[in-house]
């Protein structure tokens, strides 16, 4: 009895709409907001990605899953990409903490063109979560093409789309709604930019689709 009490309070608390200027409703369903995190942490954890390993989380967002990377990674080894300054802000100052910042020292920047080599080095992992699912064609050939030059040979670069029957075709940033692309098309974006793609079967709680990218040869 007090299990379903506790479960019809939940279900009727209020949640802002996805997109929203809400740090959590702006990156997708609040709801969904720790078990999405923590898809991303436990699929990259799984592929290897240990607390000496560089990692850039591209569309950092408001650090839903970066909560989770900056305490277990070494300091300097976490960094994001999010055009939105006052989402990293508000993730630091509501999930993740000043003081975890000092200690960790994640480096970030905040252009939106995926101008992903102004950071200076080569990455273990990479992280395109939710990225692919609003992004222009154009826009997914440049994140690839620049994600290719910050990986090393055994970098491993997970990004997630939505699957369809049909490629969209639009020009420019498309949010809060989705877009899709055939398997195909996705494999083709990846080869392209000189780089192998595979699919990856692990759970998502919107129904995504894993990629894991590697430089060809």
């Amino acid at each position: 009895m007090l299990f379903r009490r506790r479960k019809s309070r939940l279900a009727g608390t209020r949640q802002a709409p996805i997109g929203s200027r809400d740090y959590r409703a702006f990156v997708g369903p609040p709801e969904k907001y720790d078990v999405v995190a923590a898809t991303q942490f436990n699929l990259l954890t799984t592929l290897g990605l240990r607390e000496h390993h560089t990692l850039l989380d591209i569309g950092c967002g408001s650090l839903r899953a970066g909560r989770l990377f900056i305490p277990f990674l070494r300091p300097g080894n976490y960094f994001g990409l999010e055009p939105n300054k006052w989402l990293v802000d508000e993730g630091i100052e509501k999930e993740v903490g000043w003081d975890l910042v000092k200690i960790k020292r994640p480096v970030f920047d905040h252009n939106s063109d995926f101008r992903l080599r102004m950071f200076g080095q080569k990455f273990d992992y990479l992280l395109a979560h939710s990225i692919f699912s609003h992004a222009a064609p154009g826009q997914i050939e440049e994140c690839l093409s620049q994600a290719a030059g910050v990986m090393h040979p055994e970098s491993v670069l997970v990004a997630t789309y939505i699957h369809g029957e049909r490629n969209h075709e639009g020009q420019a940033w498309t949010y809060p709604d989705c877009v899709e692309y055939t398997e195909e098309r996705m494999l083709q974006f990846a080869r392209e930019a000189g780089l192998v793609s595979n699919p990856y079967s692990w759970p998502h709680p919107n129904n995504q689709r894993w990629l894991l990218i590697k430089l060809a040869g």
